[in-house]
């Protein structure tokens, strides 16, 4: 019932980005639609379905009534499974907490309190909640007041979801992975509203690790590391993988094997079943040209990348997200309105229709080696074409998310982090 709710959302969305109209949706069986009783100006990828009608819905509660609810009697709960402790041979705990007596509600259970409140701690430290994640008062205060802190605290006043973005590889390198974690453990610990943590980007595509062996090592022992200082939060990691691009082709599956021997995508699949990445963006920077030598173009390569990753089924490990810069440009996007409405249907309405991608992070602003800066607005938030066409995606927003340094503001944190939850529903702010 979800894949199709879902299937309808965005394909409804896909066609109306694009100005077309909607044809009225068949079900298998119209006796189950229930369309009518849907509110009038309601979009026409919203679909309504009795999982039983109002006459099956009147038979069942017939069943169950009649007869004085006898039917409902019958079928009370079972009797629960009681064990005698004084009958011979079963044994019963008598370790557990407390003193084994029963207390009136408010008074003191413990020796020591007195009217219901706290007892003297044994050890003449004070008594209270002890972080999980070891993160200390000061530290948690040091980190509040640090620019990503600061951001993180200004990214809670808007709509935005927020991630921590950080690179754990090199600490890790560098032997100083338990350094990396506390750090970002205590930015957590200052915003506890954050959702989750991308430790890292560019996974066994960069030059950082040498041997299949050592990235598996590192994605093992960072996630075991975070899971420990990090409970209940979310755990994302970037990469790419161009086998996947290839499709049938197998002479294009085995050259990019060679090129790039670390993006095994059986290796990526298997981290992903372990339940070590909760969520993993693949990158889509690489579609446009390297597929050249045999034939494939960006939108066939796009389309066999999804494919495959239904087929592999990763999509029930983890969230699959789709990443892309290409609306950025030197200065700021020169996409006409055209322009602009194609790449958001080729890039965006595309992997969430092929529905392999949950979400989309878009590269809005990045600047290189040379001080050069590309974005997808226009520079000090000036008016753009693509963005005030990306800014019509609000029935998708929370699909949508970027990636913000608050170390180089466009304006200052405030301004950006507004203009940017006008388009995406989740931010991933980076820490260095």
């Amino acid at each position: 019932m979800r894949l199709r709710l879902r299937q309808i959302f965005v394909i409804g969305l896909a066609l109306s980005l694009l100005g077309i109209g909607v044809p009225a949706w068949s079900q298998d069986d119209p006796s189950r639609s229930c369309n009518d009783e849907l509110a009038a100006g309601t979009p026409s990828y919203v679909v309504c379905r009795w999982m039983a009608t109002p006459e099956e819905a009147a038979d069942i509660a017939k069943f169950w009534l009649e007869n004085d609810g006898q039917h409902m009697i019958e079928a009370g709960p079972q009797p629960p499974i009681t064990i005698d402790c004084s009958e011979e041979g079963n044994v019963c705990p008598t370790d557990s907490e407390g003193d084994g007596q029963m207390h009136d509600v408010g008074s003191p259970d413990v020796p020591g309190a007195e009217d219901g409140g706290t007892p003297e701690c044994q050890n003449g430290d004070e008594c209270g909640y002890v972080d999980p994640t070891g993160v200390t008062a000061a530290e948690k205060a040091a980190a509040q007041q640090s620019t990503a802190g600061q951001a993180a605290k200004a990214v809670t006043q808007t709509t935005m979801r927020l991630w921590i973005e950080t690179e754990l590889a090199d600490e890790y390198k560098a032997g100083k992975l338990a350094e990396g974690v506390k750090k970002v453990a205590a930015l957590v610990a200052a915003q506890p509203e954050v959702v989750g943590v991308r430790f890292t980007s560019q996974l066994g595509y960069n030059q950082t690790f040498a041997t299949a062996e050592e990235l598996d090592k590192f994605v093992a022992e960072t996630t075991a590391a975070l899971r420990t200082a990090l409970p209940g939060k979310k755990l994302a990691a970037h990469t790419v993988v161009p086998q996947l691009g290839c499709g049938t082709n197998d002479t294009c599956k085995a050259e990019l094997a060679k090129k790039y021997p670390l993006l095994d995508p059986d290796r990526i699949g298997t981290w992903l079943a372990k339940g070590m990445i909760d969520q993993l963006a693949l990158d889509n920077g690489h579609l446009a040209t390297e597929y050249a030598t045999w034939n494939i173009d960006a939108a066939t390569a796009q389309r066999n990348q999804w494919i495959q990753v239904r087929a592999r089924a990763w999509d029930a490990y983890a969230q699959i997200a789709a990443e892309d810069a290409s609306f950025a440009a030197s200065g700021s996007s020169q996409l006409t309105e055209e322009q602009a409405t194609q790449a958001i249907t080729e890039r965006i309405a595309a992997p969430l229709q092929d529905d392999a991608a949950e979400t989309v992070t878009l590269w809005t602003r990045w600047q290189n080696d040379q001080g050069q800066v590309s974005r997808v607005y226009g520079e000090k938030w000036a008016a753009n074409t693509t963005w005030d066409q990306l800014k019509k995606l609000g029935s998708v927003r929370a699909r949508l998310a970027t990636i913000y340094d608050p170390a180089n503001p466009e304006v200052d944190v405030a301004t950006d982090l507004k203009n940017l939850s006008e388009v995406f529903g989740q931010v991933y702010l980076h820490a260095a």
